[in-house]
């Protein structure tokens, strides 16, 4: 119990609080665990049997548009790790992309956050589906970030 007393306007005080601490149990599993921990590696694998997502048809939709919707895709993923690494990607290729790329780069953004991340960083191998992509080895390769380039979210234009 932790026991305090303050004087105010020459009056004591005494104030009481009970102060709860408990260690954690060896049973216990991190709730959050960190990016790249064998913890982390398990609980956010993809099952293998699992179908490849079927993207959203997007008819009549321009080259322009697509670009848009992929660089905002890219920036609102739901993890930091991967807002990062793809919108940074997205900032640095999309323009360059032609419609094949576009489309191809846009499946992709249909997988799981946690898949993408730890195939472009080399931790889990792709599926069949993904080990010859194009899209995916400049992923892995501005991954790497070989030139030790800080980076940072571009904004949202």
């Amino acid at each position: 119990m932790l026991v305090s007393v303050a004087r105010i306007a020459g009056r004591h005080f005494r104030h009481s609080r009970t102060l709860f601490v408990s260690a954690p149990s060896a049973s216990s599993s991190d709730p959050w665990p960190l990016p790249h921990t064998p913890q982390h590696l398990s609980s956010t694998t993809t099952p293998a049997d699992l179908p490849a997502p079927e993207p959203l048809p997007r008819l009549n939709e321009s080259i322009e548009t697509t670009r848009a919707r992929l660089l905002y895709q890219s920036r609102k993923r739901g993890t930091l790790e991967s807002d990062l690494l793809l919108s940074t990607f997205a900032r640095d290729h999309l323009p360059t992309m032609i419609h094949a790329e576009l489309t191809e780069y846009d499946k992709l953004l249909d997988e799981p956050d946690w898949d993408i991340y730890y195939w472009s960083t080399g931790n889990r191998t792709p599926p069949e589906r993904w080990s010859d992509s194009p899209i995916l080895e400049k992923l892995k390769v501005h991954a790497k970030n070989e030139g030790k380039v800080v980076r940072k979210m571009p904004p949202l234009e």
